[in-house]
């Protein structure tokens, strides 16, 4: 159990003198490393994420099969425009998903958001298929945290293995833009990204990276490149790759469809990834057409299998009838351990929702940072109606609650360690579309884990075996 490998850490830091120690190397390391997240240190807890052996080769091999119910879906809303209309695109997107970006896989580098409610028991949530963020952040932390006075004297006794991320990531940009190219040459990488996000001190830390492995690298907003010539500009220098982080949302609303990016992709003169086809997946009803019962002839035994086990029932915000939560294809009984709605024949889905708001969560369809996100065990029954009706004005999903689970995290405060429970997350990180490469975490004392909504700290994690 990984609580087994939580209290002798403790323990350590509960000796004369390592806590303070590892307080001032936390901070003065985050100071000199830039590894804030706006003004906010990224870190303000004293232990990483531990994960047994068992429970890291428990998610990668559910990562993998997920995969490729996801690439299905994927294939399915290319091959088909009445299927990929489940994923509530806005025209614009559904005309630029349609572009082929030149490579294979459409989110090259992508992110899952997920629970571990118990050692055997997870929960995806949602699928970050086209920004995301933290993975280099997730490699200073790693490098942060073996470094500090208390891990030192921890590995005395355990094994200790980071998983860090930000190799990946570019591995996978290079072998994109390899298949998009057909050479193997240096592209000159754009980091893209509006000015003023509260990320702007990862996309320094990939910038450092990228000079590392001998590439150059320029930090733009998309209100300084210019497309003139069949090439794309960034503050004077030509690019070859465009390493998106602004959402395409945004680059639409922002800059309209002939904005330089728009263009030059469009027109073949520049490699950009995520490509305008990962915002498919991107959208959370993703996870709606997982689990509808309408789609599940898509779908291996064993891919449906692990879809009911690992995501919890989803659905567009919409007037129909559908299985209610726990009630599987051939109408026989699901009792997942996490409490979700009981289990019962095809339901009214509004009026369903309305009655069970102590049991769902709404999320807006696109929209990231914990924006628009109605928990209804938090609300009275007047806002969660009033939350309904916005839903289905707008396109939002409804999921099913998900038991978030807790560890306990030390904190050193006013000269004394303090430990708090706070609920954490698990966000494996995905190279190709196709297996797991690491993976962030974030923990919070509220029940919306989000950095960008304010919500607590990231920490990184280590796999942990004792010698």
């Amino acid at each position: 159990m990984a609580i087994d490998l939580i209290h002798p850490y403790h323990d350590l830091l509960g000796q004369s003198g390592v806590a303070a120690a590892s307080q001032e190397f936390l901070e003065t390391f985050q100071k000199q490393h830039g590894l804030y997240f706006g003004d906010r240190p990224l870190c303000s807890v004293l232990r990483p994420r531990f994960l047994s052996h068992l429970q890291y080769q428990f998610l990668r091999h559910r990562v993998r099969l997920l995969c490729m119910a996801f690439a299905k879906a994927q294939q399915a809303a290319l091959a088909d425009d009445a299927f990929r209309a489940q994923f509530g695109l806005t025209p614009e997107e559904d005309e630029l998903a349609r572009l082929d970006p030149g490579f294979a896989c459409a989110y090259p580098t992508s992110r899952l958001d997920a629970f571990f409610v118990s050692e055997d028991e997870l929960y995806f949530t949602e699928f970050n298929s086209e920004t995301p963020a933290g993975a280099a952040y997730n490699h200073a932390l790693t490098e942060l945290f073996q470094m500090l006075p208390v891990m030192r004297e921890y590995q005395k006794q355990f094994q200790t293995y980071g998983l860090a991320t930000h190799a990946g990531v570019i591995q996978s940009l290079l072998a994109a833009y390899e298949q998009w190219s057909g050479n193997r040459s240096k592209p000159t990488i754009c980091i893209l990204d509006w000015a003023d996000v509260p990320t702007y001190s990862e996309f320094k830390l990939f910038e450092r990276h990228f000079h590392f492995y001998g590439l150059d690298a320029v930090i733009a907003d998309p209100r300084e490149v210019e497309y003139t010539d069949h090439r794309l500009y960034a503050r004077g220098r030509a690019i070859d790759l465009i390493y998106k982080r602004v959402l395409i949302s945004e680059l639409i609303e922002r800059g309209g469809m002939e904005h330089p990016v728009i263009r030059a992709v469009r027109a073949g003169d520049v490699c950009m990834i995520n490509p305008f086809r990962c915002k498919i997946l991107f959208k959370k009803a993703s996870f709606a057409v997982l689990t509808d019962e309408q789609n599940s002839h898509l779908f291996t035994s064993e891919e449906r299998a692990v879809i009911l086990a690992h995501i919890p029932w989803t659905r567009m915000v919409a007037e129909r009838h559908t299985l209610a939560p726990g009630q599987t294809v051939d109408g026989k009984a699901h009792s997942p351990k996490s409490p979700q709605p009981d289990p019962g024949p095809k339901v009214d889905l509004i009026p369903f929702v309305l009655a069970n708001k102590d049991r769902l969560v709404l999320k807006p369809n696109d929209d990231y940072g914990g924006k628009g996100i109605v928990l209804g065990w938090t609300v009275d029954q007047a806002a969660w109606d009033a939350a309904v009706q916005t839903a289905l004005q707008t396109p939002y999903i409804v999921q099913a609650r998900v038991n978030l689970p807790k560890e306990p995290f030390p904190n050193w405060i006013d000269d004394k360690l303090v430990i708090v429970d706070r609920m954490v997350d698990t966000d494996p990180y995905i190279l190709h579309g196709q297996f797991m490469d690491g993976s962030l975490c974030r923990i919070s004392t509220a029940d919306l884990l989000n950095v960008t909504a304010g919500g607590g700290s990231t920490v990184p994690t280590f796999v942990v075996e004792k010698r």
